[in-house]
């Protein structure tokens, strides 16, 4: 089981295929995804990989997170998260993942917060059809209707559908398809839309219900930073401890 990724989402374009069909794709960003810690059977528990992504300015950060990215000798992360691997796939600290962890034609899956569209009713949060456009009705006209029995069961039960937030929920869209990716700039271009806004933080990994590619790189493609840029960051990360 691989590592993924931390990406951020760009926008949504097209791109042509050799037939000159378009495909409507989701362009996600690694926006510096270096790995900060590993966690172990030992310490921790179970085995896994954290990851952090995106520029934060020092004065924002914590002393102890301060000290936690000193350690791993990175600049402070705007984005943290975890992601479980296999023994056999650590990638070493301090390592930058980059677009070609995944090849194209694979699938994988996504995860992301929607966007929030506050207090909504139930044509809107659930597709109710609303009540009928004549015959006595008037005013609410998009009311739900009824929301419970009458004497049995004289209650409305859990969980029914009724008005309320809309959004900002943590959505997993499952086997979207690689259609492109570009090393140089840190672009992974996926088939369809992805959960959450412009510039929202999304998780990819692997699709767990898929087989994997062959030409999968295990345990992924990654770079080292020079010496002297880490010995520049270590210094930048302890600032104001």
């Amino acid at each position: 089981m691989r590592s993924g990724v931390i990406a951020q989402k760009v926008g949504m374009t097209r791109v042509f295929t050799g037939s000159g069909e378009h495909v409507s794709v989701t362009v996600l960003r690694l926006a510096n995804c270096q790995v900060i810690a590993h966690r172990s059977v030992e310490k921790n528990g179970y085995v896994a990989l954290q990851l952090g992504s995106g520029q934060r300015k020092v004065r924002r950060v914590s002393k102890a997170e301060r000290g936690h990215f000193a350690v791993a000798k990175v600049e402070p992360k705007r984005r943290v998260a975890e992601f479980r691997v296999s023994a056999d796939a650590l990638i070493p600290v301090g390592a930058e993942i980059t677009a070609d962890h995944f090849v194209v034609g694979q699938f994988v899956d996504v995860v992301g917060t929607t966007i929030g569209k506050g207090f909504a009713g139930g044509m809107k949060r659930w597709n109710f059809a609303g009540l009928r456009a004549s015959h006595g009705v008037s005013v609410s006209h998009r009311s739900i209707g009824g929301t419970g029995g009458r004497q049995d069961p004289g209650k409305t039960f859990k969980n029914k559908k009724m008005p309320g937030h809309l959004g900002t929920e943590r959505v997993t869209t499952l086997n979207l398809k690689v259609v492109q990716t570009d090393v140089d700039r840190g672009l992974i271009l996926v088939r369809g839309a992805v959960p959450g806004a412009k510039g929202g933080w999304i998780a990819v990994r692997d699709a767990v219900k898929r087989a994997p590619p062959q030409d999968l790189p295990l345990p992924g493609k990654f770079r080292m930073p020079d010496a002297a840029a880490m010995v520049e960051a270590a210094p930048a990360a302890t600032e104001g401890a």
